[in-house]
């Protein structure tokens, strides 16, 4: 992809599981030549308040362009906004549903159904357990629409030694399924 058109979108909603939000966004910010679209709902700045030790300043301070959840008319609510795709993490239950039945009524979801327009990889990390029927079942219709479902449940195989081992696993898959080259984690049986 042209190195203008390097630019990724993360959206964060009001899920549990903001410690994979900033894995993802520290690493993303190491990475030259990407630029960071971030948008949060309010939801995600109150989750993140109680689960991270962070404030909402620091981590926009991690993007390279803040867009505001009720702005419509931000650049990545067009299609023409070229990116190599989108995550939500945590997507929160809400949020699933709102993807997979394409309801855009704030940014994140309106970024999210462009993405899915625009046939671009979408990645939705949900973290709740158990999951309901609903919850399911928005599973199926957002991976019909072409999302692809990344539940925040790291592996093991790597052997991890503590909490940014098992933040980091999920991250090298949300990396490798942006097609964005960046060592993060240990693969199996990664010979070098």
């Amino acid at each position: 992809m042209d190195e203008a058109y390097k630019r990724v979108v993360v959206g964060l909603s009001g899920a549990s599981g903001m410690p994979y939000a900033l894995d993802l966004l520290r690493t993303l910010r190491r990475i030259p030549h990407l630029q960071i679209h971030l948008v949060m709902t309010q939801g995600a700045k109150r989750v993140l308040v109680e689960e991270a030790e962070t404030t909402v300043e620091a981590v926009e301070a991690l993007a390279h362009a803040v867009h505001r959840s009720p702005d419509l008319g931000a650049p990545i609510a067009s299609g023409s906004f070229r990116t190599v795709g989108m995550v939500v993490i945590p997507c929160s239950a809400t949020t699933l549903a709102k993807i997979a039945w394409g309801l855009a009524d704030n940014l994140l979801t309106r970024a999210a159904y462009v993405t899915l327009k625009e046939r671009r990889p979408l990645i939705l990390v949900p973290r709740e357990a158990p999951l309901p029927l609903p919850s399911l079942e928005a599973m199926v219709k957002a991976a019909q629409a072409g999302a692809t479902i990344l539940p925040a449940s790291p592996g093991f195989y790597h052997k991890p030694q503590n909490i940014e081992d098992l933040l980091g696993f999920i991250t090298q898959r949300i990396l490798d399924l942006l097609d964005i080259p960046y060592p993060r984690s240990a693969r199996w049986k990664d010979e070098g």
